[in-house]
Order: C-alpha cells, then sequence, then structure tokens
C-alpha cells in the first residue's frame, strides 16, 4: 500500500516513518524546502530517541520518500493522512486554516477514490468541513471517504507508542474506509493492540476528553501536594496510596510545576472552547487550566518566599523541555519561570541537555514580544551554559524544572562549592530532602516538608 502524509512536524514524521517501517511506502509532504532537503538527507528537525536511525533506515529501504509538491502524495496514495499543525487562537480555538488548504489541495489533484484521515488534533466537526471542502475543490467526479485517526503519542517515547500502542482508534462512516485502515494497521492486529472503530465525530472527540483527563490528574495532584506541605503529608505516599487503586492508577499522578508541551495546554483550552460555543459549561476543564496556572505562579513563589528579592540574584535553570527526552519548549513551566524571574530583574543561567540555546532564544523574545522591559532585560539577563556545573558557577540558586536523568546524580559537593548560597529548588522532586539538607543544601521540593 502507498499511503501519503500531509505535514512534518512532529505527528506527520512519526507517522511516516513508523508506518514506513510497518513495510508502507509512504510519501511525506512538507512546504518547508530546508526541512526537506534535511529529511532527504535522513536528518529529523527535532529532537526524539530512535527516529533519525529510522528515517534513515527506511529512506535507504526505498519506503520512505519526502517532497515538496503536495500532488506527489495525492496521485501514488490511497490513504492520505492530515498532520498539519492546529495552533491555538487567541480565544484558545483551534486554528484550522492549514487543515482546510491541505484539503483544498487534496482535492485539486485527486484522480480517484481516496481516504482523507485527520491526524491533527482536531475540533469536532472537523472531518464533516474537510469533506464539503474537498467536494467543492474537486476538479472532476470521483469518490473518497474521510476518516480520523487521532494521535496518542507520548514525546520522547514517540516510536514505542505508535509500534505498541494502549488503542488505535479510527473514526469512520464507510465500510469500504474501515477495511482499508484496518488493513494499513494490520501489524498490529498481530499483537492484539485494541481497536475503537466508531463515528467520525466521537474519534475526533477521543483525543481532546483523553487529553483533558490526563490534564486533570496532573491538577488534581499538584493541588493535593500544596496542601501537603501545610499540613505535613508526603505526596508521593498520598499518589502511591492512590495509584494503587486499579481505578485510578499511579500514572500522570507526579507533582511539579504543572503540566506543559504542545498537546495538554492547547487541548484544554480547545476542549473549552469547544464546549462554550456549544453553550456546555465544562466546570471541571476550567478548573484544571485555572490549576495548572496557579502550579506554575506558586513555583516563583517558592523561589521569592525563599530568597527575598530577587533583583541581581543569578538563578540556575537545570531543564528547559516541558519534558526529558524531548527539544520541545512549547508551553514549558520553564519558560514561565523564567519570564517571571526576569520580570523581577534576577539573572538566569540556563542548561538543557538537548534544547539549543538558539531555540530558546527565540521562544523567549516570542515569549516576551509584547513586553519592552522584559525584551531588553532578556538579551543581558540570560546565559545559556554548556553543562550544570557550569550553570551553578557563581548563582545564588538552583531550580531544577525539568528531570532529564543527568540530573538524577549530579554531584552534590561540586554542586555546593560552585554556588554562592546553596538553594536547592527541586520542582520534580527527585532527591530525598534528608540528604540535600545534610549536606548543606537550603532545600525546597513539590508536596514534601
Amino acid at each position: 500500500m502507498h499511503i501519503g502524509v500531509i505535514g512534518m512536524g512532529y505527528v506527520g514524521l512519526v507517522t511516516g516513518a513508523c508506518f514506513a517501517e510497518f513495510g508502507v511506502f509512504v510519501t511525506c509532504i512538507d512546504k518547508n524546502e530546508k526541512k526537506i532537503k534535511s529529511l532527504k538527507e535522513g536528518h529529523a528537525p527535532f529532537y526524539e530517541p530512535g527516529l533519525e536511525e529510522l528515517v534513515q533506515r527506511n529512506i535507504k529501504e526505498g519506503r520512505l520518500t519526502f517532497s515538496t509538491d503536495i500532488a506527489d502524495a495525492v496521485r501514488s496514495s490511497l490513504v492520505i493522512f492530515i498532520a498539519v499543525g492546529t495552533p491555538p487562537r487567541g480565544d484558545g480555538s483551534a486554528d484550522l486554516k492549514y487543515v482546510e488548504e491541505v484539503a483544498r489541495e487534496i482535492a485539486a489533484n485527486m484522480d480517484g477514490y481516496k481516504v482523507i484521515v485527520t491526524k491533527s488534533t482536531v475540533p469536532v466537526g472537523t472531518g464533516e468541513r474537510i469533506r464539503k471542502i474537498v467536494s467543492r475543490n474537486l476538479k472532476e467526479q470521483v469518490d473518497f471517504d474521510i476518516a480520523s485517526n487521532p494521535e496518542f503519542l507520548r514525546e520522547g517515547s514517540a516510536i514505542e507508542d505508535f509500534m505498541r500502542p494502549n488503542r488505535v482508534v479510527i473514526g469512520v462512516n464507510s465500510q469500504q474506509a474501515i477495511a482499508i485502515m484496518k488493513d494499513l494497521y494490520k501489524p498490529l492486529y498481530l499483537i492484539e493492540t485494541p481497536f475503537v472503530i466508531t463515528n467520525i465525530e466521537t474519534a475526533e472527540l477521543i483525543k481532546y476528553a483523553s487529553n483533558s483527563f490526563l490534564a486533570t490528574k496532573i491538577s488534581f495532584i499538584n493541588e493535593i501536594a500544596n496542601l501537603c506541605e501545610k499540613v505535613g503529608a508526603d505526596v508521593h505516599m498520598v499518589a502511591k496510596g492512590m495509584g494503587l487503586d486499579q481505578r485510578i492508577s499511579s500514572k500522570f499522578l507526579h507533582p511539579g510545576p504543572g503540566y506543559g508541551g504542545s498537546c495538554l495546554p492547547k487541548d484544554t483550552r480547545a476542549l473549552l472552547k469547544m464546549a462554550e460555543e456549544h453553550d456546555i459549561k465544562l466546570s471541571i476543564v476550567d478548573a484544571v487550566i485555572r490549576a495548572n496556572e496557579r502550579q506554575r505562579e506558586f513555583m516563583v513563589k517558592k523561589i521569592r518566599d525563599a530568597m527575598g528579592v530577587l533583583k541581581g540574584k543569578t538563578i540556575a535553570i537545570l531543564g528547559l523541555s516541558f519534558k526529558p527526552n524531548t527539544d520541545d519548549i512549547r508551553d514549558a513551566p520553564s519558560l514561565y519561570i523564567i519570564r517571571k524571574l526576569l520580570k523581577e530583574e534576577a539573572r538566569i543561567r540556563a542548561y538543557d541537555p538537548v534544547v539549543r540555546s538558539g531555540e530558546l532564544i527565540a521562544k523567549s523574545e516570542e515569549l516576551i514580544a509584547n513586553d519592552s522591559t522584559l525584551r531588553a532585560l532578556s538579551s543581558k539577563l540570560i546565559t545559556y551554559c554548556k553543562d550544570p556545573y557550569d550553570a551553578a558557577k557563581g548563582a545564588d540558586a538552583i531550580v531544577i524544572v525539568t528531570e532529564w536523568n543527568q540530573f538524577r546524580n549530579l554531584d552534590l559537593d561540586r554542586l555546593k562549592k560552585l554556588l554562592k548560597d546553596p538553594y536547592f529548588f527541586d520542582f520534580r522532586n527527585i532527591y530525598e530532602p534528608q540528604r540535600l539538607r545534610e549536606k548543606g543544601f537550603k532545600y525546597f521540593c513539590v508536596g514534601r516538608v
């Protein structure tokens, strides 16, 4: 089978490379010529463990090709995946302009029956919207089907999630399209992966509902963590006691500075907006979003309450990506914390194992674009360091924001000598409080005393 994948962002590239690994012939499309040139050479535009090797192997074996011409994918493929971005608008709703543009281009190049599949996370009703756009823009009368096949890829473990998923969700209203999609995913039937076959609208909503529920678990345990600090309880033992109940499970019950990344913040806001448009109040999702915002501010308050006036202080930030094993800093807690510290004229020494300084500079500039004071300060007050010890050199405090493995076994004696003042803010609870305090650090964590 030949398929096309349009949009070489995170979802599109992982989808294309993994289907190629299944033995499918895949044509991947993106308008960015520089990105396509790099992909043809086997270089991924972002960090994901194992992805470059997968791309290089399937290019070599002739199953994976890249192009800027959408016609290449449409005419050669039976199934066409739309995997372009759906960025949030100012009101939180998903912007579908790229999806709609691709739908028009697909229609203009169709010369026979196709299954057009949304891989992008899109609001309920987008499948029907695409159907109408394609119908209006066909140059000749041909049959087609629309399907929804949402992705559930975790950054840092996306290949494993694709190859051995918890479930595959397929929303489709045609028996022919169901048969084609099942055939495409045949390797997963062999390992007895659960398949959810439903209508398009249900499939579209499953993705938003799933991410919003995960966000709910994170915000819930963060609020419990804050209570633990007041009453002398240990949030880790609370989470363990909860998680052993099979109705709850332990996953996503990890306290910290709040959720971030490209999915949970965007999808919770989009679901809330979708509900508002249908005159439905999602009080729990609304509370989850507000709790996440408070949690980030609470982390800054911890630093401020412990250290007092922050102006002129130097803070070492360890971890910039929103989670380990990715270079994604979209909506990362680190950016919020850095922005607030800059506003108080603290100096930042930042380090991340994967995020390159240029990416953070660009993101920081975007983050502070509407604040002239911060814009003037950022270039003077942020230093990008080569390792954790370089970041700690002369700093008044260390703040662990992302739980990269290399931060779990730092040379504490060396760190203490490098620090001007031994403040240690462990916002991922990766160290034992007693050990750090015995070493002479002024140690602060989340949900433990």
